[in-house]
């Protein structure tokens, strides 16, 4: 049986809205979830970005994805704050299009959200390969080629 999810999806910053329409970032979190979630995602500008990342990681900069997970069981529940301007400018530089690149980003969080992380090497590698298995299956190229 497939995970369900609950979603909402706010957008503090607007730019990228029609690239994120609704039916599109749920489906790339299912692709992403081993168990029921609820879960909710925050589209902000560079500054709210850099709030959070300062106040929750001591790092005065805004990032592209930050994971605040509440519970793994029995249902998932997390936040995923995703930074516009970070999303954009990454894409660009990474010559990858700025759906790919948000795919990827709402995947990598989801899968924070369930516990996985990149701290360690073998985590990395292994959260890597999660990654590009559920990228490849919603028909996204390896996130993390040159």
């Amino acid at each position: 049986m497939k995970p369900t999810l609950s979603l909402s999806l706010q957008f503090a910053d607007k730019r990228h809205k029609d690239t994120l329409a609704r039916h599109k970032v749920a489906r790339w979190l299912k692709a992403a979830l081993a168990s029921n979630a609820e879960l909710a995602v925050r589209i902000v500008d560079t500054e709210e970005g850099q709030i959070l990342n300062k106040a929750y990681r001591k790092k005065d900069y805004a990032t592209n994805v930050l994971t605040f997970d509440y519970a793994l069981e029995p249902v998932v529940m997390a936040d995923l704050v995703i930074c516009a301007p970070v999303i954009e400018q990454e894409a660009l530089e990474q010559g990858k299009t700025l759906e790919a690149h948000y795919a990827h980003m709402l995947v990598h969080g989801a899968l924070h959200a369930q516990g996985w992380d990149h701290i360690k090497k073998k985590e990395a590698k292994a959260m890597e390969a999660q990654e590009r298995e559920i990228l490849a299956a919603l028909g996204f190229g390896d996130p993390y080629a040159d």
